[in-house]
């Protein structure tokens, strides 16, 4: 998801702008799952001293993107169906958790958020199928869902959402690799805006956790099929 502003105050620290970076290559799919992370190379790549690229993977560490192993480094964390699961249910308990609150505590701007990032996602979702057009509805899809639960003034709770929307994310990237698959058929996020800013909340909860269900039930297939191939 993008940052959200009550998660990310004042200037990011260098070791903040590490952890974006590799945080993005982890979800991208760019650093394989179960992959040795050698601290030499990363630091020397990225142009840091070692401190900053410490805290960046600790970060990352308690984000569920990195493993630690006892005398042994660090590797990107590795994938399973059960942490797969894990990481479905989660998202689904607390974007579903914050859009409860949201719909309770929204005012017009939250509103209007929720409403002009759906635009966006449903103008992207005409446009060719381009790298750079799929880019950019990669980046309307993550808007919108932090748009829903923007309005939750809970900003540990959105921190949770940002974390488990991108390990949902990593798995999208690994096991879907054509991004125009990933937007082909999908249109089921009129429908929860709509129930949002109608202040249906069963609904609009009801129908968030179907869409994150349905896209968790397709990778869980799509991860049975892939076996060990994703894997170092």
């Amino acid at each position: 998801m993008p940052p959200n502003p009550a998660s990310e105050p004042g200037k990011p620290t260098r070791a903040s702008r590490v952890a974006a970076e590799l945080r993005a290559e982890i979800v991208r799919g760019s650093l394989r799952p179960g992959m040795k992370l050698n601290l030499d190379n990363l630091r020397e790549r990225l142009g840091v001293s070692l401190s900053p690229l410490r805290e960046a993977i600790s970060r990352l560490i308690a984000e569920g993107l990195v493993e630690v192993e006892d005398q042994r480094g660090f590797r990107v964390a590795r994938i399973s169906r059960e942490n797969l699961a894990e990481v479905v249910e989660m998202r689904a308990d607390m974007e579903g958790l914050a859009l409860g609150l949201s719909i309770e505590r929204g005012d017009l701007d939250w509103e209007s958020r929720v409403l002009s990032t759906l635009h966006t996602l449903q103008r992207m979702g005409r446009e060719p199928g381009t790298t750079r057009a799929l880019e950019k509805r990669e980046a309307a899809h993550a808007a919108f869902h932090t748009a829903l639960v923007s309005g939750c003034g809970r900003p540990a709770l959105m921190r949770l959402c940002d974390t488990f929307y991108d390990l949902n994310s990593r798995y999208m990237n690994l096991l879907i690799p054509d991004p125009g698959e990933r937007w082909r058929d999908r249109d089921d996020h009129g429908p929860i805006a709509e129930a949002a800013v109608g202040r249906k909340k069963g609904l609009a909860v009801e129908l968030l956790r179907q869409h994150i269900d349905e896209t968790g039930t397709d990778l869980a297939r799509r991860l049975a099929d892939a076996g060990q191939a994703l894997t170092t």
